[in-house]
């Protein structure tokens, strides 16, 4: 949703109301509301939402009037995108830039302000509920408008992993959009107990679903070592490969399985980039971490049916069809 197709008038008002609706109740003030610009991507399940907000620069306040209304008793992690957001809340005052992290509550007063260089303020959050956080709030408090590590551990999976689960969101079913974000949520859930030194209390559950992101990252970071193999992915983590391949029993693909999916999934992209006409199948399946030409062709058109060559003919020409699965 956003405030393209409405009345410049009525724009800044019905994001006001937006906010109200979809977060909690603020009041909200811009130096330009004749101008203004706001737009929302969110993906929603009982447990959790995510959410991704472009919008002109604007200040916000939320009183205690505003909570005794009405209290979604929400706490929100948030990565900063685009601008800069200054947050006051529990006697911490901060001030994030892009690539920072940070939490806020609906449950205490709030004052923040979004702003940015003649550009839209961008901010991707996740919606966690205080009643099904496993963390003591008292604790969890402590952390409101402190700047979170966003560049180590859980804190460097979760940024992206917002990015990447708003990203391919129209790709996926209701079923797997409630799996992928509740993997945010533990991510996120992780975040904040090893702030606090909480881990023990996070959930068992929850610390699979860190543990295999972090895997995830790792294959995905690796893949174009061709010697990447299920026992230097355990040895990094510091697990068993018996443990690894318990990990991914629930899933649909084996460890091997899924570094050849997505070893496949970038060859296909860079056989698809007229940037990359330049370098040939081989070149590109070796980056990769293909080793043999002849197995990677045969493995490219078991998967996407038809051999390399002929599927960049097809996506270089434009094709109907030829970047759709098979």
């Amino acid at each position: 949703m956003s405030t393209d197709g409405l009345p410049v008038g009525h724009r800044f008002d019905w994001w006001g109301r937006l906010i109200g609706e979809q977060i909690m109740a603020v009041s909200i003030d811009c130096p330009r509301p004749a101008h203004f610009y706001g737009g929302v991507d969110s993906i929603g399940t009982p447990a959790t939402t995510v959410s991704s907000l472009s919008l002109s620069s604007l200040s916000g306040s939320r009183t205690s009037a505003h909570i005794r209304r009405h209290d979604p008793e929400d706490y929100y992690l948030f990565a900063a995108r685009e601008g800069r957001i200054g947050l006051e809340q529990n006697r911490t005052t901060s001030l994030l830039r892009v690539g920072d992290l940070g939490l806020y509550s609906t449950s205490r007063p709030l004052e923040a302000d979004f702003s940015a260089d003649g550009r839209p303020v961008r901010v991707e959050m996740i919606r966690l509920p205080r009643a099904l956080l496993p963390l003591p709030l008292d604790a969890v408090d402590r952390l409101l408008a402190e700047p979170l590590p966003a560049r180590t551990g859980a804190g460097a999976l979760l940024a992206p992993y917002l990015t990447g689960l708003l990203r391919r969101a129209p790709e996926c079913g209701p079923a797997e959009l409630a799996g992928l974000a509740s993997v945010a949520a533990d991510l996120a859930v992780t975040l904040i107990a090893g702030r606090l030194d909480l881990a023990d209390a996070v959930p068992p559950e929850s610390r699979r679903q860190a543990l295999l992101a972090r895997i995830d990252a790792f294959i995905e970071r690796n893949l174009h070592d061709a010697d990447l193999r299920p026992p230097d992915i355990a040895a990094h983590h510091h697990i068993s490969v018996r443990t690894l391949h318990e990990l991914f029993r629930e899933r649909p693909e084996t460890v091997g399985a899924a570094i050849r999916r997505r070893r496949l999934e970038h060859c296909r992209a860079d056989l698809a980039d007229p940037r990359l006409r330049h370098r040939t199948a081989g070149d590109i399946a070796l980056g990769w971490g293909f080793r043999n030409p002849a197995d990677f062709s045969r493995a490219f058109r078991a998967a996407y049916g038809m051999p390399p060559g002929e599927f960049r003919q097809a996506a270089l020409r434009g094709a109907p069809g030829a970047l759709s699965d098979k």
